[in-house]
């Protein structure tokens, strides 16, 4: 009997002991909460797991010492006991290490953006560690094991050439920033929108459709790429814009770049400090163009700033009097009959021998 109270005193004692602590713990939790660094949430987290469980399994293991148990049984609870330990210790390890990656990569620049082929990575390795210590704390020989490992790795690997490929191409991706998650690309085949993932097979792109495009790592390691991220975000566009011959191009140039500014500053996404820039460089059939450079603080703007920047230009033409020509052509018809179809399905009729000049508009 007295036995039977010293262990269910130990019993109690390591669950009281578990409770406080996970209580403690809980409170260091919220003031982890209120700081910028988010590794202190990680690490309250996974010792909320582990030290309650330590606490009870103490309680466990000191309950068993106090009763009259023979050697073997003895000896048969302590290793249940510490394989149970070194399970919940290595879970908890694993959830700490791909809690720290994902921290360190998620808030440090020009690191990944997204640890996922990384913290699985890291996952799998402290899961199988702590395996092996279990093994080798069960008294089971892991030198032979590793040796089958070494020699069925291989042919695991000639069996899984493409996705060992797609994983490897992945980690190179991530190890030489050329692509971080959050990055808008385009693909030499046409695919284009933002980085959500790379993980240890394939890269997730969202388009602008909010559809994803799934792109294994190897394909994208090898194909012709454009990262409108990288080295920075801000981008210039370019906007082409025509006015007729008779036009004052000093003026023209002047009230082009009072738009630019106004939208520039007026627009979100656009870039305020950017300076107007127009480029005459053409003479062309019916207009002189030039080129319009506009700041775009990232690829997504460009769309809603030269929606805004032409009609605010179209607008400003007009009350300036600037004219924007329509298209035309002037074609020289000889020899043979030749009918040119009018708005209302009427046709003029060139006879063979005359020369005529048509203009269309």
């Amino acid at each position: 009997m007295d036995d039977m109270v010293g262990a269910g005193i130990a019993v109690v004692a390591g669950l009281v002991a578990a409770f406080l602590l996970r209580m403690l713990l809980k409170w260091l939790g919220k003031h982890a909460d209120r700081t910028k660094w988010g590794g202190d949430d990680v690490l309250v987290a996974a010792l909320r797991t582990v030290v309650p469980s330590a606490a009870i399994a103490g309680g466990i293991a000191a309950a068993a010492a106090a009763m009259p148990l023979t050697k073997a049984v003895q000896h048969t609870v302590n290793q249940v006991l510490t394989v149970l330990l070194i399970f919940v210790v290595t879970v908890a390890a694993a959830r700490l290490v791909a809690g720290l990656v994902r921290t360190v990569t998620t808030s440090r620049s020009g690191v990944a953006g997204s640890a996922t082929i990384f913290v699985n990575i890291t996952r799998v390795l402290v899961l199988a560690i702590g395996f092996l210590v279990v093994l080798q704390t069960l008294g089971i020989s892991i030198a032979p094991m590793l040796t089958a490992l070494g020699v069925g790795g291989l042919a695991v690997a000639l069996a899984l050439q493409d996705t060992l490929a797609n994983l490897f191409a992945g980690i190179h991706i991530l190890a030489s920033k050329t692509v971080q998650p959050g990055d808008y690309i385009r693909l030499a085949s046409g695919e284009e929108g933002y980085v959500e993932d790379i993980n240890w097979r394939q890269t997730t792109v969202r388009a602008l459709s909010n559809n994803l495009i799934v792109v294994p790592n190897g394909e994208l390691a090898k194909t012709n790429m454009t990262n409108f991220m990288r080295p920075e975000q801000q981008l210039t566009i370019l906007v082409q814009v025509g006015v007729a011959y008779d036009s004052d191009l000093d003026h023209v140039e002047r009230v082009t770049c009072e738009v630019v500014t106004q939208v520039m500053t007026e627009i979100e996404g656009a870039v305020p400090e950017h300076e107007p820039l127009v480029r005459f460089h053409t003479f062309g059939d019916s207009r002189i163009g030039f080129t319009v450079i506009l700041g775009v603080g990232e690829f997504s703007d460009q769309f809603r700033i030269k929606h805004e920047f032409i009609k605010e230009l179209h607008k400003r033409y007009r009350e300036e009097g600037i004219r924007i020509p329509a298209p035309a052509r002037t074609v020289a018809l000889q020899q043979g009959s030749v009918a040119i179809p009018q708005q209302r399905g009427a046709e003029t009729v060139i006879e063979p021998g005359e020369v005529s000049s048509a203009r269309l508009d």
